[in-house]
């Protein structure tokens, strides 16, 4: 019955193998091994803090951007206000300016329409006393054919003359 019931002889060397294991153990292995996981931990940890910041570092670009979109968003819509007003300021020059050629081109168009008119009137005028002189002629002619009539004519204008 040996192999059931242990020995002292064989629970001797059993403890003496074991102590010497765990001996050798602490003094070659132990130190590595532990070295090794509370490196992984450090490691671990490390990686979790890098992520913890970088996730912070990300939402913080995250916020930048928005704000960048916004201020963006605002300077695109004050240029777009910029170029309607300066569009409607063009567009109000360019008409007033239009508006002020075709008053003077109308006030020009007047001012030559009365000139012609002018020159037309004194043209007829003209034409008016040379036709009244032509006639008063002919008729002059035709009455004064003989002398008698002529004296008396130029006896009337010199009472005429002397009244006035």
């Amino acid at each position: 019955m040996g192999i059931i019931e242990p020995g002292i002889g064989l629970l001797f060397w059993m403890t003496l193998t074991f102590v010497i294991l765990l001996f050798l153990l602490a003094k070659f292995a132990w130190k590595p091994i532990v070295n090794a996981v509370n490196d992984r931990e450090t490691s671990i940890v490390d990686a979790l803090n890098q992520a913890t910041l970088a996730r912070k570092e990300m939402e913080t670009l995250k916020e930048d951007n928005e704000r960048i979109i916004r201020e963006a968003k605002i300077e695109r819509d004050a240029i777009l206000k910029e170029a309607r007003e300066i569009k409607d300021r063009i567009v109000g020059e360019a008409k007033d300016a239009a508006k002020a050629e075709g008053d003077r081109m109308i006030e020009a168009a007047k001012q030559t329409i009365q000139t012609e008119k002018n020159a037309a009137m004194a043209d007829i005028k003209t034409q008016i006393g040379t036709i009244s002189v032509n006639i008063a002629e002919s008729i002059l002619k035709q009455k004064l054919d003989n002398s008698e009539a002529q004296n008396e004519l130029v006896q009337n204008y010199l009472n005429k003359s002397n009244l006035n």
